[in-house]
């Protein structure tokens, strides 16, 4: 795919994380932080969330991501943005259209309507997440409209820069300016790095160069990995519905997730890293869960 690029943004190059130079304290606290909100996120998930995680439109924020020289924790932070805005973007419309006397015998109508609305703004609305997301990110490019319209340009998508503004504009008022949600990959990062303090032989680096590896293909295989594991959490072949539904407070659990990316990494780094981190992710997690999440994600990979 790299070499096949046919936009660049020919500024300086991302930079990777680097681990070590955070204060303990500050450590403890930021770990804190993030397990509690995911904590709030898991106590408030909807069936909605993990939708917009389809392996499409995962592939073309990835490739967004790349072909504008983006590091791959905006990537993730643009996928999370995108979904929410969607989220309140589209009950926002069904408000609207139910406000002016929308009828069951027009339902359909509106659905159509609704629907070509959001086909009509959804690749702007990514690109808009993508530039949003870049804008939070401390190590990489910024992606400003220029950019994002040279970009549309070299595609052959046709759009104004009024409209990319607008767009952009529409995210963040949707979203009421709420952008600092955490990402799957400021887990993992943030757990490499308690790993790394609690074990300075941890390999810490090289990991977090697997785990970005390791990430990327469970978010392109979501649906395939986390049916595996609902099927193997349950005991049954066809889940219900209802199984489903329950199972989106394991999908959305990001801190289950670093713990797994980090020992599916740990494994394939070396079996005795791999020892190491066992130990410490069950200390950390105070559950067993990782484990079969562990062995399914190293199944499929």
């Amino acid at each position: 795919m790299a070499g096949n690029t046919m936009f660049s943004l020919h500024t300086r190059e991302p930079m990777n994380p680097r681990f070590g130079e955070v204060s303990l304290d500050i450590l403890t606290d930021i770990l804190s932080n993030l397990n509690n909100r995911n904590k709030s996120n898991l106590e408030h998930v909807s069936d909605f969330c993990g939708c917009l995680k389809e392996k499409r439109i995962v592939e073309c924020v990835f490739h967004l991501c790349e072909e504008l020289g983006l590091n791959p924790a905006v990537g993730y932070q643009a996928i999370e943005i995108l979904e929410r805005f969607m989220a309140k973007y589209t009950e926002h419309l069904i408000r609207s259209q139910k406000g002016q006397g929308a009828s069951s015998e027009h339902t359909g109508t509106f659905e159509e309507l609704i629907f070509q609305t959001l086909k009509q703004k959804f690749f702007l609305s990514v690109l808009s997440s993508v530039q949003i997301a870049s804008k939070l990110d401390l190590y990489s490019n910024v992606v400003n409209n220029d950019i994002a319209m040279r970009f549309l340009q070299a595609v052959g998508y046709p759009s104004s820069k009024e409209q990319l503004l607008d767009s952009e504009i529409l995210v963040l008022k949707t979203l009421n300016f709420n952008l600092n949600v955490p990402n799957p990959l400021t887990y993992v990062e943030t757990l490499l790095e308690v790993l790394g303090r609690n074990d300075a032989t941890v390999p810490v680096a090289q990991l977090h160069h697997l785990c970005v590896r390791v990430l990327q293909f469970i978010y392109l295989q979501r649906e395939t990995i986390y049916n595996a594991l609902l099927k193997s959490a349950t005991g049954c072949s066809s889940p219900s519905h209802e199984l489903r539904a329950k199972f989106v407070s394991v999908t959305e659990d990001f801190m289950l997730l670093g713990v797994g990316v980090i020992a599916v990494a740990a494994f394939i780094h070396h079996i005795s890293t791999w020892e190491k981190i066992e130990q410490e992710a069950e200390r950390e997690t105070g559950s067993e869960t990782w484990l079969k999440t562990h062995y399914i994600l190293h199944k499929n990979i």
